[in-house]
């Protein structure tokens, strides 16, 4: 899921569990290519360190990678970038329909997804 500073998603993508993160963010990527064409910045924890992922989404959006670093501290450091689309995804977790993946295709749960987003955006707003 990619999303904004506020934690809206501006790209959802389900895949199964043998596609690895980078590769699932890449495919989400390529699929909302021209709603994505403004990005300048994206910012990823460090799972996605490396040239390689940050070369494809220079070719595939035109945009820089930063990473968000964890502290080097040994006590627990809340680095305020690195939450949000943590907090999105406890957003999602409050639909009990989430609670348990029970979908055949993942096109359906892409779309419970976006679903419910349209509810807590018109809460909300």
């Amino acid at each position: 899921m990619g999303t904004d500073t506020l934690g809206l998603p501006h790209g959802i993508r389900v895949t199964p569990a043998n596609v690895d993160d980078r590769k699932g963010i890449l495919e989400m990527m390529g699929f909302y290519r021209s709603e994505l064409s403004r990005i300048l910045k994206v910012l990823c924890d460090g799972g996605y360190t490396g040239e390689n992922f940050a070369d494809a989404v220079g070719e595939l959006l035109g945009a820089v990678v930063k990473i968000a670093k964890r502290s080097d501290l040994s006590k627990f450091v809340v680095i305020p970038k690195r939450w949000i689309v943590e907090r999105t995804f406890a957003w999602l977790d409050k639909y009990r329909r989430f609670w348990k993946n029970c979908e055949r295709y993942a096109e359906t749960l892409e779309q419970l997804v976006a679903v419910a987003f349209i509810r807590l955006i018109l809460k909300r707003f």
